[in-house]
């Protein structure tokens, strides 16, 4: 398990409730996260990918107003959609691949007093 403490100020924060996942290649899996804002207006969710021994790379962010982005590399399997009704911001990863294991972190700005991580492990299927 994987927590990162920042300072911060407000009630803002994320929870992702599954700790650790193990599918199968091909598959196609959610990653779920929960966030609680004292914004009214928007809220922006970012999701991250980590690599052991590397620095987060940036999959994507979602706005309760507006448009998100997506990097290049992850729009034909990576996708998300925020629900302000839920505070819900679940990452979709659709046909699964060994080199998609990693740490994947949902953060949430402005203020993050915690933020949780899911360790996905995607493992071949011996046929």
């Amino acid at each position: 398990n994987s927590v990162k403490i920042f300072l911060c100020w407000g009630k803002d924060k994320v929870k992702q409730l599954s700790r650790e996942m193990t599918a199968n290649e091909a598959a196609q899996i959610t990653l779920l996260c929960n966030y609680s804002t004292s914004s009214y207006n928007n809220a922006y969710l970012y999701w991250y990918k980590q690599l052991p021994n590397r620095s987060p790379t940036f999959i994507l962010s979602e706005f309760s107003i507006g448009k998100g982005t997506t990097e290049d590399e992850f729009k034909d399997r990576f996708s998300a959609s925020l629900d302000s009704t839920s505070r819900t911001v679940p990452l979709m990863i659709k046909n699964l691949r060994v080199s998609d294991s990693a740490v994947y972190y949902c953060a949430l700005r402005p203020t993050v007093t915690k933020t949780h991580s899911t360790l996905l492990r995607a493992q071949r299927t011996l046929t």
